[in-house]
């Protein structure tokens, strides 16, 4: 079997952890492009100038040109405008593997463009926290060219593949519907202790949760749910603005998820409260930079 030429659209948090598992799976180098690689100083230039395993494009177009394997690993709002632009160059019967969180509309918007440039296109949806398992983790595919794209994944370590739908939309409305929980849990959290945290009562807040709901270790939980806010609160809130697309798809108002994008956002701008430790620390910190508004 040729192995295939991977490359690996966006070079974020997702991507990194991606690049990672890969490498371990593919012989050559794997090709990497991230909009912010322009800029020699960002996030994705530093950290793709530590691993000579993967070659920088200059381009979206040098990227896509010669993969059989392309990897779509962006932020939520840039879901539809990586695959218009990978479209022009993408080669035909290439795979466009789509990992992005977005809603069923918008991924199938991003296949027909996809699917425009003669390539084939695969939904995908990460159903679980990626740090943990990486390229292993729980991943849902969809669309008509899904079975045969999960044999090549496994090959290549992503063990969790699962063709969930023949049709694109399913393992999307899943992943979205899956947020509606997490992201909003994260909003829950992050408000109710840091209201609890002023009032002095957060430890009989974090025990009565106990009780409710036994099994995990509230503070420690806490802690990791509003921290993820903080450091990714905007990326967050836009995948929680397609989430609100696919409530709104099923005829639902999306009350619950409309607040928890304004308290992801709300969240990013306090990231420096990071740099506490513990969990009544970083809710001092949160608390005293946002002046206890809103």
């Amino acid at each position: 079997m040729t192995a295939p030429r991977v490359a690996l659209v966006g070079f974020g948090e997702v991507g990194q952890i991606l690049a990672r598992g890969l490498r371990a799976n593919i012989a050559g180098s794997i090709v990497v492009w991230d909009r912010l690689l322009v800029d020699p100083t960002s996030a994705p230039s530093r950290a793709l100038r530590q691993d000579a395993s993967l070659k920088a494009a200059k381009s979206m177009a040098e990227a896509v040109l010669d993969a059989t394997l392309v990897i779509s690993a962006v932020t939520a709002g840039q879901c539809l405008q990586a695959a218009t632009e990978a479209s022009r160059s993408i080669g035909r019967e290439c795979t466009y593997l789509d990992l992005n969180s977005v809603s069923p509309a918008t991924k199938c918007e991003a296949a027909r463009a996809v699917q425009r440039g003669g390539a084939y296109f695969v939904e995908a949806a990460v159903m679980s926290p990626i740090a943990p398992q990486g390229i292993a983790s729980p991943i849902l595919l969809g669309g008509p060219h899904s079975a045969a794209c999960a044999s090549q994944l496994r090959n290549l370590g992503f063990a969790g593949v699962e063709v969930f739908s023949p049709t694109f939309g399913p393992a999307s409305a899943a992943k979205m519907c899956r947020s509606v929980i997490i992201k909003g849990i994260e909003a829950l959290l992050t408000e109710s202790l840091l209201a609890a945290r002023h009032h002095g009562v957060e430890k009989s807040v974090l025990r009565s949760l106990d009780d409710l709901l036994p099994g995990h270790d509230w503070p420690l939980l806490a802690r990791y749910m509003i921290s993820r806010s903080l450091l990714h609160g905007t990326r967050r809130a836009e995948e929680m603005r397609e989430v609100t697309a696919t409530i709104r798809e099923a005829k639902i108002d999306p009350h619950m998820s409309m607040a928890t994008v304004e308290r992801q956002n709300w969240a990013a701008r306090h990231r420096s409260a990071l740099e506490k430790t513990g969990l009544e620390e970083l809710l001092d910190a949160v608390n005293d930079s946002s002046g206890r508004t809103s």
